[in-house]
């Protein structure tokens, strides 16, 4: 059986777009310029017979659409802008190139020679292992440089010297203004999900990280989305590019089914519990770090293995969180969007947004955690009537046509379409919404239609009272 690459997935032959911008996303004239012929197997390229080796052990034995339409160019030394959807084959199609043009060198101690900037944490230790045996059969040596672990680490390995360094944009700016770490010799510098990093707010230091690399060096650009922000960057700062389309972003994946269920407030973290304790693993997002950390610990009480990932854990907890649900000592995982990017489990076939995303990129993303690799996968949106008309247009700006259903706990549609059943354990009020109050507006209130029967009952029972007393 063949291997998968380590982050891609193999969606078809795909379509490449190559030489012509985003329709609708970027603009970019007089800029883009025609790039090589797209290579039909890696042995077209020539890459060293240190990479074909880690290829062959592997199972790797051709490459995916977006690393044929960008390989021969990159390898080339050209600038590259490339977008294709999350889950494609990015990691390689800018790794195998930066690793094969940095072979053969070696870096001065703080001095590296390529620079890979990511967004997120869970990214960059992503990227580090999707490119480490490579880079080890290159003696190439690399560092991973984040926020959340032990700078005195990442300081000592860039003293020992590092050809390549994998960084988000916070910790390497602290690194850098330490003076702990130099970019005036990095010649090949990789944005990677540029979007969400301008999303993030790290637009200004991704412009003073790349302003302090050399002029001449190559640059490449990587995004399953290009925007305004990232348009910016690349009028700036790349020269020329090639550019390459694979799985147009605004497309749902072929593989990939999308489904709104239409809930009643008071019945939506019961449904959710119930599709928690399927059989199989499923990828849950809530809005808020209070929201994933409460419905962790009823899941857990239901007897559901589940574990919370989010902004407020320290870098170990994430790190060993994910690490159970890669290896199922966990079956799910309830995060907020610091996950919707940056992380590959394989066979994960459901993402359920228990709290809808308001952006349409992010739903995107959430998505993207399934159907990798070419696998099946659906991906579940609970909607409560008020939150139906937001839904609706960014369903529509996201380029998603759902399946919409009306479902309640219990049913028989609810598992066909989710594989929804009881949790192992029933335990009496933490059943239902009630396990749940303080999640189901920002204000902390319980829905209103919650709040309305309660009234009711109190009104009931007052005259039930009022007509006790009267009869005696």
């Amino acid at each position: 059986m063949k291997a998968k690459q380590s982050d891609s997935g193999r969606s078809g032959p795909g379509r490449s777009d190559q030489g012509r911008a985003p329709r609708g996303e970027l603009s970019v004239p007089g800029t883009l310029a025609p790039g090589l012929p797209p290579a039909g197997s890696f042995a077209e390229l020539e890459l060293p017979g240190e990479l074909m080796g880690v290829l062959a052990g592997l199972g790797i034995r051709e490459p995916f659409p977006i690393q044929a339409a960008t390989l021969p160019s990159a390898l080339a030394g050209r600038d590259v802008l490339g977008r294709a959807r999350t889950g494609s084959g990015k990691t390689l199609a800018f790794g195998l190139s930066l690793l094969a043009r940095t072979a053969g060198r070696r870096a001065e101690p703080k001095r590296p020679l390529a620079l890979v900037l990511v967004p997120t944490r869970e990214l960059a230790q992503q990227v580090s292992e999707a490119l480490a045996p490579y880079a080890e059969a290159l003696g190439l040596r690399s560092v991973t440089l984040v926020g959340g672990l032990a700078i005195g680490r990442q300081v000592a390995a860039l003293r020992a010297g590092a050809e390549v360094v994998v960084a988000t944009p916070g910790r390497l700016a602290d690194l850098v203004a330490r003076r702990d770490c130099h970019l005036d010799r990095v010649r090949i510098a990789v944005l990677d999900e540029a979007d969400q990093m301008c999303d993030m707010g790290f637009l200004p230091q991704v412009s003073e990280t790349l302003d302090r690399t050399p002029a001449g060096g190559q640059r490449m650009l990587f995004s399953a989305t290009l925007d305004r922000n990232v348009d910016q960057l690349v009028r700036q700062y790349l020269s020329e590019p090639v550019f390459a389309a694979v799985d147009r972003a605004k497309g749902s994946v072929a593989t990939m089914e999308h489904h709104v269920l239409n809930v009643h407030p008071a019945d939506k973290y019961v449904t959710a519990t119930e599709i928690a304790a399927r059989d199989g693993r499923v990828l849950m997002f809530l809005d808020t770090k209070h929201g994933v950390d409460q419905f962790t610990r009823h899941l857990r009480s239901s007897g559901i293995q589940a574990g919370a990932l989010h902004s407020g854990k320290s870098q170990p907890q994430r790190t060993h969180t994910l690490a159970q649900f890669k290896d199922g000592e966990i079956t799910v995982l309830v995060a907020t969007n610091v996950v919707a990017r940056g992380i590959n489990v394989e066979r994960l076939d459901l993402v359920v947004n228990v709290d809808p995303p308001s952006d349409p990129k992010d739903y995107l993303h959430r998505g993207g955690r399934t159907a990798r690799a070419g696998e099946s996968g659906s991906v579940v949106t609970l909607v409560t009537p008020g939150q139906r008309r937001d839904v609706n247009r960014m369903m529509s700006d996201a380029g998603i046509r759902p399946t919409v259903a009306q479902v309640r706990s219990g049913e028989e549609r609810l598992t066909s379409i989710t594989g929804a059943k009881r949790p192992p354990v029933q335990d009496g009020a933490k059943t239902g919404n009630a396990a749940f109050r303080g999640l189901g507006t920002r204000a902390g209130r319980p829905p209103k239609e919650s709040r309305k029967a309660a009234e009711a009952r109190t009104m009931a029972e007052a005259r039930k009272a009022a007509r006790a007393r009267r009869a005696h």
